[in-house]
């Protein structure tokens, strides 16, 4: 009786260990399967691509680029674009069913980009083209904001409207900058636009106001940004900004209770924000209330600049907060804007690129949404909003014929927003091949994301190390590629592999 009841468990041990053998070869073949998804100048839109497979390494290696997630950088929270009243009337010129189809693929993480960092305003900026410019307080003297209003935010094409319709299809946190406080805060709006020392405590309470308001009407701003280039508009120093923050915002903020972080201004480009933001983050009074430092990518160059920022404030997250083509940001006129071709993707693309290169943890581009004008524009010539303001948006609606145009930037962007989620961790890549470029990322369930893009204008045959494994790729003309892998079942193929010499 023994001996029978010792072979049946001994063949169910050999059963049960014949199941979890089976299982994980099962799990190590599956999971190698590498997910791809394409957009590309022939034809593809974030098309997904038949399966692919790791392979086991050659010797020597011939890999052109190598992923190692033991190599952790900044972590990601988002990419976006930003809400403005422009955006909203040029959706508001579309049928309702369209309407919901540009928000669909704006917002959805499935069914379309999934952005998931979005910038809103504080009052009037040059697209708040709803009305004339405005404050949420233009009651000279009002230091109490008995007459705070957010009224305009809450109408047909406002602000508050706009981020609750988007919020129907995805999540997002959102950051809010200011151009101007109200005229009456400035020493002179005809002439010295400096914020008179006089009103700090005032400016403090209409920036809590603002985020007591907003949140009563449901819509939590996440983050909000002192500035918006306060070396361009509100003319205020950065030891100004300093004073303001260490002993009337940061303070205020504390004893109300505020959950939103604060962001210490935005810089017009890389090499101001590396020049001055050492002015505020330097004082720990005042460094103890920020949490993000954003910049502007207007200039095109000086990533080595915000890379030196990192390696001084590496505690502080870095987020490029606003870039465009405009006019009258420099773009030169002979470039037609908006532009409709795919192939300008690939110069957005690379400017992605650069920013999380340089430890960037957020990307969001300006105007979301524009006409086939690059409109429309608020005019305020006072407040530096010029007349023409034409610029280039991720997605354009022709208000008269209702066509709607996902730009190349709209596809290069959403590849990012749409498989790089927040909460990833950007990896360590090397390797190289003329025209190609590739940046990885760790997902919080393991799985590898890695983004490809060929800039040349003829296909190209590469391939990515990771592991000891290796994945080849044939990249079309002018595309970009997004690999998705489990991380550690490409490592359990590896150790498999090993066993098995």
């Amino acid at each position: 009786m023994k001996s029978f009841e010792a072979g049946e468990k001994s063949r169910g041990c050999l059963g049960v260990i014949l199941v979890i053998f089976l299982l994980v070869t099962c799990i190590a073949t599956v999971a190698q399967d590498v997910q791809r998804f394409v957009s590309s100048e022939a034809g593809d839109r974030i098309s997904p691509k038949p399966a692919l497979r790791f392979e086991q390494e050659r010797k020597p290696s011939t890999a052109n680029f190598e992923i190692n997630d033991d190599v952790a950088y900044q972590e990601i929270d988002g990419f976006g674009a930003s809400f403005l009243e422009a955006g909203l009337i040029c959706l508001n010129s579309l049928p309702p069913g369209e309407r919901e189809s540009v928000l669909r693929a704006l917002f959805d993480p499935e069914k379309g980009a999934g952005f998931s960092a979005m910038k809103t305003v504080i009052a009037s900026t040059d697209f708040m083209s709803a009305g004339p410019f405005y404050s949420y307080n233009d009651v000279r003297g009002d230091a109490a904001m008995t007459h705070f209003s957010i009224k305009r935010d809450l109408g047909p094409n406002g602000l508050i409207t706009f981020i609750k319709l988007a919020r129907r299809y995805g999540k997002f946190v959102l950051q809010a900058p200011m151009d101007y406080p109200p005229d009456w805060m400035l020493f002179d709006v005809n002439k010295n636009q400096d914020v008179n020392p006089q009103y700090y405590d005032a400016l403090a309470r209409y920036y809590l106001r603002y985020l007591q308001e907003y949140e009563q009407q449901g819509v939590f701003v996440d983050y909000l940004s002192l500035f918006n280039e306060p070396d361009i508009y509100t003319k205020i120093p950065y030891n100004e900004i300093d004073a303001l923050l260490r002993d009337y915002v940061g303070p205020l903020f504390r004893k109300q209770g505020i959950r939103t972080r604060i962001m210490l201004s935005e810089a017009p480009n890389r090499e101001d924000a590396a020049r001055n933001y050492p002015l505020v983050l330097d004082d720990p009074a005042a460094r103890q209330y920020v949490s993000v430092a954003p910049y502007h990518g207007y200039d095109d160059k000086d990533w080595d600049k915000i890379l030196n920022l990192h390696r001084q404030y590496p505690d502080l997250p870095l987020w490029m907060t606003e870039v465009c083509y405009a006019y009258d940001a420099g773009t030169p006129k002979s470039m037609r804007l908006p532009r409709f071709d795919f192939e300008d993707g690939d110069y957005w693309g690379n400017q992605i690129f650069n920013d999380l290169e340089a430890y960037t943890s957020a990307w969001i581009y300006w105007n979301m949404i524009l006409d086939e004008k690059g409109g429309p524009w608020s005019v305020s010539e006072i407040h530096g909003n010029p007349d023409p303001n034409v610029q280039h948006p991720v997605v354009i609606i022709d208000r008269h014929s209702k066509k709607v145009t996902y730009t190349g930037l709209y596809y290069y962007l959403a590849h990012f927003s749409k498989f790089v989620r927040p909460g990833a961790i950007r990896v360590k890549t090397t390797g190289s091949l003329e025209g190609v470029r590739v940046m990885a990322f760790k997902a919080p369930d393991g799985k590898i994301v890695t983004e490809v893009m060929n800039s040349k204008h003829e296909d190209v045959e590469m391939s990515v190390k990771f592991n000891e494994q290796v994945l080849r790729l044939k990249l079309p003309a002018i595309s970009i590629t997004t690999a998705l892998w489990n991380s550690e079942s490409i490592k359990a193929q590896t150790s498999q592999n090993a066993l098995g010499k």
